[in-house]
Order: C-alpha cells, then sequence, then structure tokens
C-alpha cells in the first residue's frame, strides 16, 4: 500500500497539499495520520500550530492559525484567520539584467499582421464600438447583418466582424477618472492592432462624446477609423444602414492584409487566472512563468494584473523591480486597493470566492502567492494605469480589478495581443480581437471541459517539470499568434467579454 500523495512547497511550510483526496485515518509522508477528511487540493497541517502562529505555504505566510491546529488536521477557513503583518519590500533586491537568449537557442518568431505604426496584430478583425450603452443594439444589428449574409466568405484574411458592447458612456462624470478610464479603453481597442478597421457608433447626447475622445488622442476619420451618431444621422435604421455601407467599404482594406514573419518580440501576452484551485500555484501558474521566462528572453512582452489578487505577494514584485520608484508604485497600488475596498464597504480578503475556497484556496494570501507565479522571474520594467498603452518590453504590471472580463479588457486596451488564462475550477472566457489561452490546472478538470481547454498543466504532478511545461505552453503561444483557433475563438467566446472598469459612481 502506498501512501497518499501529498506536496511540500518549501521547506519552512507547516502545511502539504493533498495531491490526492485524503480519508480519515490515513497516512501521509512522514507518519501523520490524517484527522478528517480532505479534498485534494486542500492543505494538511505536518505540525503542530499553536493559536496565532503563522501559517506557511510557498515559504511564505499565507494566514495565522485561529486556535490551536494539531498535525494531521485539516487547515482551512475554519482554522484560519488572517490580520496584518510587516512586509519586506526590499526595492530592486532581486532586479537583474536579462541575460537575453542562451547559447544556441534561435530567435523565435510568429506569423502576424504588421500595421502601418509598426505593431503586430495577431488577429485581423473590423470592430465595431459603441460609445455608449445607447447605441449597443445598433452596433448588434450592424454585425448580425455581415454574420448573417455570408459576405465574409468574399474576405477569407478578415476574421469577423465585432461588435463591442458595453453597460456604460452616460451617467458618469464629464471629467476625472471614471471618464479617463473608459477613454483609454476605448480608444486602445479602436488602435488595437488586432484589429484592421474600426467604426466607433454613439448615440449623439452622451456624456461621453465621440468629437471629444477624437480630439484627445488625435484621430481623424479615414480608411481605418470611421465613426457616427445615431441622432446625427436620422435614428436607428438610417445608423445601422451607414453602418453596414462603411463596412462594406473597409472589407477589401482589411482583406489586404497578410500574416508575414515577425519576431516573438512583437508579441505582448496577458496574464491572467480565473477560478483558481489549490494546484493554481502548483502546476499552470509556475509552468506559464516559465514561459514568461522565454519570452522576455525573446524580447516579448508579459504584462501580470488583478491587483486584488497580489495583495498579500506585492513585496515578491518590488523586491523583483528594476528601481525603487518602480516598486513604490506597486506599493502605492495596494494602499490605493485598501482604501477603495474600505470606501465600498468591503475588504481585499473578501477574495477568494467560494469556488476558489472549494478548490482549497484559503485567503487571499495563499491565493495571490500562487498568481504572481504567473509572471516568471524576470525583473519587472514598469507598472501601468488601466487600459493604459504598455510600451516597455519584458515583464510589466497594469493595475486592474481582479474580475476577469474587466481585467482582460484593460490589458487588451494596453496592446496585448494573445492572453494566457490559468483555470483550476474551469472558467468559461475567450475573448476578441486577442485568442485566450485556457491553462487547465489539473487533469480531472482538462478531461471534463477538453473543448474550453487549449492546454493540460495536470501531468506537472505526474511527473512532467515545469521547464519542459513552459516550453510546450510558448510554443503554442507562437503557433496561436500565427492563427492556429483556440478553443474558445473556436466555441465562439469574445463577443461579450468587453467589459471597461466602471469606478466611479452611476448618476
Amino acid at each position: 500500500m502506498t501512501s497518499p500523495r501529498t506536496l511540500r512547497l518549501h521547506e519552512a511550510d507547516n502545511v502539504v497539499i493533498a495531491i490526492d483526496s485524503l480519508a480519515t485515518g490515513k497516512t501521509i509522508d512522514g507518519g501523520i495520520v490524517v484527522g478528517q477528511p480532505v479534498a485534494r487540493g486542500h492543505k494538511i497541517a505536518v505540525q503542530p500550530i499553536a493559536s496565532g502562529e503563522a501559517i506557511r505555504k510557498f515559504g511564505q505566510i499565507i494566514g495565522f492559525a485561529s486556535g490551536d491546529i494539531g498535525a494531521g488536521e485539516w487547515v482551512h477557513e475554519h482554522n484560519v484567520a488572517m490580520h496584518d503583518f510587516e512586509r519586506d519590500y526590499a526595492f530592486a533586491s532581486e532586479a537583474r539584467e536579462e541575460s537575453g537568449l542562451l547559447p544556441g537557442e534561435q530567435p523565435a518568431t510568429f506569423e502576424g499582421f504588421r500595421r502601418a505604426d509598426g505593431r503586430v496584430g495577431t488577429r485581423n478583425y473590423i470592430g465595431i464600438l459603441s460609445s455608449v450603452n445607447c447605441s449597443a443594439t445598433v452596433i448588434d444589428f450592424i454585425a448580425d447583418e455581415f454574420n448573417r449574409s455570408g459576405i465574409l466568405a468574399d474576405y477569407p484574411n478578415v476574421d469577423g466582424v465585432v461588435p463591442f458592447t458595453h453597460g456604460t458612456g452616460c451617467g458618469m462624470g464629464s471629467k476625472g477618472e471614471e471618464f479617463d478610464v473608459l477613454a483609454r479603453t476605448q480608444w486602445g481597442y479602436a488602435s488595437h492592432p488586432n484589429f484592421s478597421a474600426v467604426l466607433l457608433i454613439g448615440l449623439g447626447c452622451e456624456v461621453f462624446q465621440i468629437p471629444r475622445l477624437k480630439k484627445m488622442f488625435g484621430i481623424v476619420d479615414g480608411a481605418h477609423f470611421q465613426s457616427l451618431t445615431i441622432q446625427e444621422i436620422g435614428g436607428t435604421r438610417k445608423a445601422i444602414e451607414a453602418g453596414v455601407a462603411k463596412i462594406r467599404e473597409m472589407l477589401p482594406l482589411a482583406n489586404a492584409s497578410v500574416r508575414e514573419t515577425v519576431p516573438a518580440s512583437e508579441l505582448a501576452v496577458a496574464l491572467q487566472c480565473g477560478g483558481s484551485d489549490g494546484y493554481s500555484g502548483l502546476t499552470a501558474n509556475p509552468a506559464l512563468g516559465v514561459a514568461v521566462d522565454i519570452l522576455v528572453r525573446h524580447g516579448g512582452t508579459a504584462i501580470l494584473s488583478e491587483t486584488p489578487e497580489i495583495f498579500g505577494a506585492e513585496h515578491l514584485l518590488t523586491r523583483r523591480a528594476e528601481s525603487a520608484e518602480v516598486g513604490q508604485k506597486i506599493v502605492d497600488l495596494i494602499e490605493w486597493w485598501r482604501d477603495y475596498a474600505a470606501r465600498t464597504g468591503g475588504e481585499l480578503n473578501n477574495n477568494p470566492s467560494p469556488g476558489n475556497k472549494a478548490g482549497g484556496l484559503t485567503t487571499i494570501l495563499e491565493k495571490s502567492l500562487g498568481a504572481v507565479a504567473k509572471g516568471g522571474s524576470s525583473t519587472l520594467r514598469e507598472v501601468y494605469r488601466y487600459a493604459e498603452r504598455v510600451t516597455r518590453k519584458g515583464f510589466v504590471y497594469m493595475d486592474t480589478p481582479g474580475y476577469d472580463p474587466v481585467a482582460a479588457t484593460g490589458q487588451v486596451a494596453g496592446g496585448a495581443n494573445v492572453i494566457c488564462f490559468t483555470t483550476g475550477r474551469g472558467s468559461a472566457y475567450g475573448c476578441k480581437p486577442t485568442p485566450s489561452l485556457k491553462l487547465a490546472t489539473n487533469s480531472d478538470l482538462y478531461a471534463r471541459m477538453e473543448e474550453d481547454m487549449d492546454i493540460n498543466c495536470g501531468d506537472i504532478i505526474e511527473g512532467v517539470s515545469l521547464e519542459e511545461k513552459g516550453r510546450e505552453i510558448f510554443q503554442i503561444i507562437l503557433d496561436t499568434a500565427s492563427g492556429k483557433r483556440s478553443k474558445s475563438e473556436l466555441l465562439g467566446y469574445g463577443r461579450n467579454e468587453f467589459v471597461p472598469w466602471q469606478i466611479g459612481a452611476t448618476m
């Protein structure tokens, strides 16, 4: 009889992870007897932990014992408490110069669409944006006309005509952070390299005025960008007819775009995790981190985000910052979020979600430590505001909420042309115009939701090395950037996942 499998992540840890579900009375490595049933992905104490003592996983504090915990006891919400503690930010102490390609390593390439501004797309869509929710139905009707008519079959290089509706644009302030966030998001999509052309449609009387957006960013209507408002053109039917006509004019130009070989340095990969579980920090996230380090070595960009989900692990990023100034930006974000959560009657430890907890994650500290692993080990080069265009190469950070559609919308607006999304519970997510790869943290999930999952990272538990899986992920990123469809693309996801961050009050 073999002992049930457990995993100790660091010699300083006082808990181990159940790789297999454990029954009462089972003996695990070290001769410890399990006190009650423990589901896979959950934690078991491997030594007595006194009330108030720190609980350690990854060699880091993930919480504190709310009462005495005996060896062999299940460690979870019922006996773990949260309270603040000092963190050593050690700004820039672990920053290093990137080494570049390894000896004998060939520069990686992919097949992408080179745009007039020099940036490179991985897809070739025509986008229809609404300035306000009041024009959402019109842009849906326009897109439906093209998808229904079959005309796109005559333009094989065009990936589709896609509407991006949202729930704001009016009932908001005409200046300040909320307006600026929406402006950055709209312009980030309108200028995204995965679009060959964009049509922006408004109602006409909304707070978020199209002429003001154009003035802010120096936009001029032309072959690649057009705009109109429903009120000015004469109503719904006329707006639909005019929108269809404008896109018909855009199609030949969009179809003239062809893929060409470009260096991997043109990739900007957004890092996401959703529906995390106890395996996320063991398999998919660190494997993605290996792929990120490979990408950075080849001159590319990786964008880590979701500020509420780095809380408790921010000191790992400040140490990797290229300077104290960059590191301080991370600390400032955490303080902003503390205040933001308090103002809305919440707290940052409202995260993890019920699904995260069912999967074995107990506190936001534990979740954050696993989430940060997606960023690999490369030096943190810059910190960006939500939806701000990312211009630095290498590993960077963007401030976003933890809610995946909102976070990914900001990353795409910043220029991400591929998304890598790890999940342990089975998040159903896809994105347009940027393809999203789903990385399953465990093999059971991959088998159960294979139509949604692109990569199985559960085999790491069976002996596949993180390095091998990281190389596999990097190759799949290149293949996807070159046109291979992700599972979520094949399922048709991406039309409804445009969700700009609404910060302020709706009035």
